[in-house]
């Protein structure tokens, strides 16, 4: 077992280039770590960098990145709308998120 988790042995035949799996050698001998472990703790990093990756906000989608949200445009903004009846913000947060 890899720190509490529990291991799979698949059936699926893996084909995988055999550079890596020599690199792979090398590196599990170099750090006195099974090549298992080794292949475990990278899979993991790489899991986690590709969803810190699919779950930034795409720059196209910031208005200004390189700036510090302005005050002054904040405090116009706020009260521009007029509606009808009264809003409860966190209300309208909780329904979004599904919260009762």
């Amino acid at each position: 077992m890899i720190s509490g988790c529990d291991l799979m042995v698949t059936t699926n035949m893996i084909k995988i280039d055999s550079e890596i799996l020599k690199n792979i050698k090398e590196i599990a001998e170099k750090d006195n770590i099974t090549e298992t472990k080794l292949i475990n703790q990278m899979l993991k990093i790489a899991l986690e960098l590709k969803r810190k990756k699919e779950n930034k906000i795409p720059e196209h989608l910031i208005m200004n990145p390189n700036r510090k949200p302005d005050p002054k445009l904040t405090e116009e903004l706020i009260g521009s709308i007029e509606v009808k009846e009264d809003f409860d913000t966190k209300k309208a947060i909780a329904e979004a998120r599904g919260i009762k």
